[in-house]
């Protein structure tokens, strides 16, 4: 491909995470702890937050740049006004192999039919305990698991892949992880077990509150044995496992124990529409003011090749020097509410 985009460490340009919204009706505290995301926060207006048609636009300067895959996120994308519609527009440019949704599942139920219709194919349900009141505290007493499983039922009826995505936490979910994976091995999705991470700066992250990919294998392999797998392609970010007595899997994204920055290929745009590099960055670059400027498809391009050819990121190999410095790392990142994990 002519515009193929490789950066330092040579990795491709292959995976884009977009955010459609900053707002989440959730406030789990490894995200938008209440306390700072409380009934006076200011949230993006809508015109700071990029269009439908600019959204189209830069996805198909970026599938120009070589990515196939493109994932929504947010903030809760599901509170994103006519989603579907953006689904739509996405699955029909050319060179676009697969569209993704990460979503709390809260209104899946709702919209799930509708966003199948429009090409959603899978779906990632972030769920951290299957117990009510685990599952309450952590979300900032605003979800119920009913909604969410109802959610998730909704989505493999009409057809969709689901996954489950599980953040555990020392302390709050870890008795947790045996009831998950019993319970999603028997409902047939893969659940993904993630390292808690730290994302954002409100979030309060330490490392002796991370259950460590090991512990996880460990425990699940005490009752039902584990082998590996190999990834399905170049870049996944979960370690794969699968059950001894059955083709039923899980997954363990262990960005903490574990760095996979040396396969990572994947771009953000933030719900302002700046571009991020990183889940960890600390700089984003104005993509929003490019699109609403005078400037054409083939400057865009050019502006964003530059900044993934000059890319370094690799934070997750550096954090433990960072956390054995001061425990948590001073630059100001930004918000996983703005770019969605």
């Amino acid at each position: 491909m002519k515009n193929v985009a490789l950066d330092k460490h040579q990795r491709p340009l292959r995976d884009l995470r977009i955010s459609v919204t900053d707002r989440c009706n959730f406030r789990c505290r490894y995200c938008m702890p209440e306390e700072i995301f409380g009934p006076d926060y200011s949230f993006l207006p809508e015109d700071k937050i990029l269009s439908f048609d600019e959204i189209e636009r830069l996805s198909r300067i970026f599938v120009s740049l070589g990515v196939r895959k493109l994932r929504i996120t947010g903030g809760e994308p599901l509170l994103r006004k006519d989603l579907p519609e953006l689904i739509k527009r996405l699955n029909q440019i050319d060179g676009v192999e697969d569209i993704g949704l990460t979503t709390n599942g809260s209104l899946l139920k709702k919209f799930a039919k509708d966003l199948y219709d429009a090409g959603l194919k899978r779906v990632t349900v972030s769920l951290d305990s299957l117990d009510e009141e685990r599952f309450s505290n952590m979300s900032g007493n605003r979800g119920k698991v009913k909604a969410v499983l109802e959610g998730i039922q909704a989505a493999t009826e009409v057809g969709m892949k689901v996954k489950i995505n599980m953040v555990v936490q020392k302390g709050k979910n870890e008795k947790d992880i045996l009831p998950m994976a019993l319970y999603f091995k028997e409902k047939k999705h893969i659940l993904r077990f993630i390292e808690y991470m730290d994302v954002g700066n409100y979030n309060g992250w330490k490392l002796d509150e991370v259950i460590s990919k090991q512990a996880i294998i460990d425990l699940i392999n005490e009752i039902m044995p584990l082998e590996h797998q190999e990834a399905n392609y170049i870049g996944e970010v979960a370690n794969r496992y699968r059950y001894k007595d059955s083709d039923d899997e899980i997954g363990i994204i262990s960005s903490v124990t574990d760095s996979f920055c040396s396969s990572c290929t994947r771009a953000r745009i933030s719900a302002e529409g700046k571009l991020y590099t990183c889940l960890f960055a600390t700089k984003g670059y104005d993509l929003r003011e490019l699109v609403r400027s005078n400037q054409n498809d083939n400057e865009i391009t050019a502006f964003i090749h530059s900044i993934w050819s000059n890319r370094t990121d690799r934070y997750s190999d550096e954090r433990l020097n960072h956390t054995n410095q001061s425990n948590q790392t001073t630059s100001h990142k930004i918000e996983m509410s703005h770019i969605g994990g």
